[in-house]
């Protein structure tokens, strides 16, 4: 795709000719469909688009598109409404710590608040790789390439989601190393999942239990139906990583770019090489959403000098540091207590 709406040998407007239109599956060219090349752009979605080009408000080199199946290949002029396609834009992906009560969707049908609703204005259009159901939390990736996404979902590339899950219930070490062969619950078979119990504590209605899950597959709502399944009640799930990426410091609401060369380093095998990113800086940096803002504006305030209190992704204030047996451990800063000035010498005798 290009700029340039009056680049020589274009048909006009209506005319057709055999050699603008390519059709994918006999096409010998290394162009993109247009539904995907659209999609890039920040058009619109490739399900979208199809409906665009059945409303016939599609044109590739000034004939309009009667079907999806069709390929865009460099110099094409593709237009939607008669407005020129500029061409997409390197791969960009962010991080976003997700915020329970936000939908992992585009549009709801009921009206309900999404992810893309709570991002900031000026970025491009974004899809997740993967989802968190409404009632979780955590680290989400976003990404303005479909591709990508699609294929770090993929249970075949295998990259390893990590979790975790606050549960009420009663359930034994023993008793989750037994999902390590794998489990099937009505009907629907899960892989290998790594469980964890890191902490129980009886209370009035039953065990409060901290368990850290790691998996590959990431099926639909995976997590809680295994945990269902031992009959565990799960009031809380938070995604700690994704692949490479961590959740890491992010505080809820907030969202991050992940900078170019570690796109090419982390996830170059996934991208066609016309668009990898360049440079190493991102363009975006950490930034809190306008529903975080709002909560943090409604927080109560403390006592005068008093920072909030440090806590992971589970809310747990961090462990004190240990020191190894032989360390010298770092002396405490003493303020120095102010005392009389000192007096003045004698004037010494010329």
């Amino acid at each position: 795709m290009v700029h340039d709406p009056h680049r020589t040998g274009g048909a006009p407007p209506g005319q057709a000719r055999t050699s603008d239109i390519r059709s994918s599956p006999e096409s010998d060219g290394e162009g993109e469909r247009v539904a995907k090349a659209l999609a890039r752009a920040g058009v619109a979605s490739r399900r979208d688009v199809e409906r665009l080009i059945e409303a016939g408000r599609v044109a590739l080199n000034g004939q309009v598109l009667t079907t999806p199946a069709v390929k865009v290949e460099p110099g094409d002029i593709l237009t939607v409404d008669g407005a020129v396609v500029g061409d997409a834009e390197p791969v960009r992906m962010f991080r976003f710590h997700k915020p329970v009560g936000l939908l992992t969707s585009h549009k709801d049908p009921q009206g309900r608040p999404t992810v893309f609703d709570a991002l900031p204005k000026g970025l491009p259009r974004l899809i997740s790789v993967g989802r968190l159901d409404i009632n979780s939390e955590g680290l989400l990736l976003l990404t303005n390439d479909g591709g990508l996404a699609r294929a770090l979902e993929l249970p075949a590339t295998a990259l390893v989601r990590r979790y975790r899950v606050r549960a009420k219930g009663r359930v034994t070490q023993a008793k989750l190393d037994t999902l390590q062969a794998g489990i099937t619950v009505e009907g629907v078979h899960y892989g290998a999942i790594e469980a964890h119990l890191d902490k129980a504590k009886e209370g009035p209605q039953g065990a409060n239990l901290w368990i850290t899950v790691t998996l590959t597959e990431g099926k639909n709502r995976e997590v809680r139906r295994v945990m269902e399944a031992l009959g565990l009640q799960v009031n809380r799930l938070i995604r700690l990583s994704y692949g490479p990426f961590a959740l890491g410091t992010l505080e809820t609401g907030e969202i991050e770019e992940v900078g170019p060369r570690v796109i090419r380093e982390q996830m170059g095998e996934h991208i066609a090489p016309q668009n990898l990113p360049r440079g190493d800086r991102p363009m975006l940096q950490k930034t809190s959403t306008t529903a975080t803002a709002r909560r943090s504006a409604s927080r109560k305030p403390g006592r005068p000098g008093q920072g909030p209190k440090r806590r992971d992704a589970a809310g747990e204030a961090p462990a004190k540091k240990v020191y190894k047996a032989g360390w010298a451990k770092p002396k405490p800063k003493v303020p120095r207590k102010p005392g009389p000035p000192k007096a003045r010498g004698a004037p010494k005798p010329r």
